[in-house]
């Protein structure tokens, strides 16, 4: 166990270095730093944006309306999957629903939103309607499975649906839906900040990312940018802890 650690450490460290000198390569393939600055001058700027009060009351706000979008469409769709589980029409009428949202482009969402709602709110409820269907077959997928290794068991016993519900599939899908649920979060945090960039949301980053852009400021877009990934490394770390601490709750 602990070699593999080791060895996708090591896989990990390569790759950061992969991208890090692809980026010294560009720069001075491209030779213009209005296009691609350098490494150096990108990482100073994202020093300096951690001095900023503005930077982090906009970081906050981000922050909050993903965690937002992400708790809401985790409790909807855990939720609705556990009744498809449990009761095939739901399923059958959650079919439709969950094919139309997820071939609805992103961007139609956001521009229908913004005539509905106001440009700080919008994001937010992008964020859940793209979120939504994939927590919900995350979710569905991890209740199936839970069934075909528990369900001719309790059938067999004639347990009640709410019990089934309450003490197997939550309790046994808790583990596989925590070790998804961080690359779901880190999709939220890219499509929250996409939605702010096109509805110009206050004191957010992507109100300061298109802030940049206007300025042709690309040393401050790319750090941008660079904290925007790392937030959401973060975030997927937290979510493997979480899982890992309840593997061992259930072992």
């Amino acid at each position: 166990m602990k070699g593999n650690r080791r060895k996708n450490l090591l896989f990990s460290v390569f790759a950061v270095a992969v991208l890090w000198l692809a980026w010294v390569l560009a720069y001075f393939a491209v030779g213009n730093d209005y296009l691609l600055p350098s490494f150096s001058e990108t990482m100073r700027t994202a020093g300096g944006l951690l001095a900023e009060r503005t930077f982090w009351n906009s970081f906050l706000n981000t922050l909050l309306r993903t965690l937002l979008s992400f708790a809401v469409s985790l409790a909807a769709g855990v939720g609705f999957a556990l009744l498809a589980r449990l009761f095939a029409s739901v399923r059958a009428f959650f079919a439709p629903v969950i094919s139309l949202l997820r071939t609805v482009p992103t961007m139609a969402f956001i521009l229908v939103l913004l005539l509905w709602t106001s440009p700080s709110f919008a994001p937010i409820i992008v964020t859940l309607l793209v979120l939504f269907p994939a927590v919900y077959a995350m979710a569905l997928s991890a209740f199936d499975e839970t069934y075909s290794e528990f369900g001719p068991l309790v059938l067999s016993y004639g347990v009640s649906k709410p019990r089934q519900a309450l003490k197997m599939y939550l309790p046994l899908g808790a583990s596989s839906l925590l070790s998804q649920s961080g690359s779901v979060l880190s999709m939220g945090l890219k499509i929250t900040v996409s939605g702010e960039v096109l509805s110009s949301a206050y004191r957010s980053l992507g109100w300061l990312m298109q802030n940049a852009k206007m300025n042709i400021d690309m040393p401050r877009l790319l750090a941008l940018t660079l904290v925007t990934v790392l937030a959401g490394f973060v975030l997927e770390g937290i979510c493997a802890l979480a899982a890992k601490g309840a593997r061992r709750r259930l072992s």
